[in-house]
C-alpha cells in the first residue's frame, strides 16, 4: 500500500471559482492512482487529514454481478444535479430543441410549449438517480421524509441488490473505522431511515456521468463518501480527481474509493479510443435509450455505473416512516 501526502496547488478561492467547470487530466500534477493508495493533506490549521483511500478489486465477482443485475437500469434521467452536471451547452442535442433564457453557468430556464417561461431552473440532463431514503422537501412539492419514489417503484430490485450495498459498507468499516462508527451511530438514531445492516441512508447511481467540479451536499459531514464502479465495455479516462491537490484516481470495475466529498472533486473526460469503439459496437443494446432526447452519455455503448453511498444529514429530523413497504420482503 502506498501513502502520499499532497499539497494544495491552487488556493481555496481559486478552486471555488472553478465550481461547475470541466476538469482536464492535464491539470493534474501527480500520476493517476491505479493501485492501493492512501492520500493525506495538511489543512489550513496544519492538521494531517485524510483525502482518500483507494483499494483495487474489493468487490467480489458475485457481488458485482448482483449489483449489476439489480441496479443497472436505475440511473434515470435527471435535470437536478446542480453544478456537477456541468455548464449549459445550448448547442447540445438536449438543449438545441429548446429556447433558453436566463442561462447562468450550470443552470437555465426555458420556454415551455405553452409559450410561457418555466418557473424553475434546471441543469443538463444526465443519468443519475438516488435510491434509498430522503428527508422532507418543500422545493417543488411538499414531500415528507420518505423512501424515494424510484425506490418504491423498483422495490424488489432495491432489496435484491442489498448484499452488494452491504459489501460497500464492509469496505468502509474496514478502511476507516473511526468515521464508520460515527456514521453508524448517527444512522442508528433513525433506523427507519437507513438501509438495513449498513450505515447508509442513500445511494446515488450514475451512468456514464462525467461530473463537473462540485462538493457533495446534504450528507453527514463526519462520515465519508464511498464510491464503487461497475462497468461494461471499453473506455478510458473518467478519473475521479481533486484538482486543488492535483491528484486523480482510476476507479474501475469492483474497485472501492473512500473519499472526502466535502473537498471539490470531479471526473476527467470519459472517452473511447478507436479500438474501444470498435469493440463496443459489438455489444448488445441493453438499455433501449432514445438517444434523440440527448440525455448525456446514453449514446454510448459502454456502461460506467458509479455508486455513491452516504448518509443524509437531515434525516435525523424525521419521524417514523410507514414500514409496511419495508417489511414486504
Amino acid at each position: 500500500m502506498i501513502e502520499i501526502i499532497v499539497k494544495k496547488i491552487i488556493t481555496d478561492e481559486e478552486v471555488k471559482n472553478l465550481k461547475g467547470t470541466w476538469i482536464e487530466e492535464s491539470s493534474l500534477t501527480h500520476p493517476i492512482i491505479k493501485e492501493n493508495t492512501d492520500v493525506y493533506y495538511y489543512n489550513n490549521d496544519g492538521e494531517k487529514c485524510l483525502l482518500l483511500k483507494f483499494r483495487k478489486k474489493k468487490i467480489s465477482d458475485d457481488h458485482i454481478k448482483l449489483g449489476w443485475d439489480s441496479y443497472r437500469t436505475l440511473a434515470k434521467p435527471s435535470r437536478g444535479r446542480g453544478a456537477s452536471a456541468g455548464p449549459i451547452n445550448a448547442s447540445s442535442v438536449y438543449w438545441n430543441k429548446k429556447e433558453l433564457f436566463g442561462t447562468d453557468k450550470w443552470s437555465t430556464s426555458y420556454i415551455l410549449k405553452s409559450g410561457q417561461r418555466s418557473k424553475m431552473r434546471v441543469n443538463n440532463q444526465v443519468s443519475s438517480m438516488p435510491i434509498g431514503f430522503f428527508e422532507s422537501s418543500k422545493t417543488f412539492y411538499n414531500l415528507p421524509c420518505r423512501l424515494t419514489h424510484f425506490t418504491r417503484t423498483n422495490y424488489d430490485k432495491y432489496i435484491d441488490g442489498l448484499p452488494f450495498i452491504k459489501r460497500i459498507d464492509e469496505c468502509f468499516k474496514e478502511l476507516i473505522p473511526g468515521r464508520y462508527d460515527k456514521q453508524l451511530i448517527r444512522s442508528n438514531m433513525k433506523p427507519d431511515f437507513k438501509i438495513k445492516d449498513t450505515c447508509f441512508s442513500t445511494i446515488t447511481i450514475n451512468r456514464n456521468f462525467r461530473t463537473a467540479l462540485h462538493k457533495d451536499a446534504g450528507d453527514y459531514d463526519e462520515g465519508f463518501g464511498n464510491l464503487t464502479v461497475l462497468e461494461r465495455g471499453k473506455y478510458h479516462g473518467g478519473y475521479t480527481c481533486f484538482p486543488q491537490f492535483g491528484i486523480g484516481v482510476d476507479v474501475r470495475n469492483g474497485d472501492f474509493l473512500a473519499m472526502d466529498v466535502h473537498q471539490y472533486h470531479a471526473n476527467t473526460e470519459i472517452y473511447e479510443t478507436d479500438d474501444d469503439e470498435s469493440q463496443n459496437l459489438l455489444l448488445e443494446d441493453i438499455f433501449n435509450d432514445n438517444i434523440n432526447i440527448g440525455t448525456v452519455g446514453t449514446d454510448k455503448k459502454y456502461t460506467r455505473l458509479t455508486f455513491v453511498c452516504y448518509l443524509r444529514t437531515k434525516l435525523i429530523n424525521c419521524d417514523k416512516i410507514d414500514t409496511e413497504l419495508l417489511n414486504r420482503k
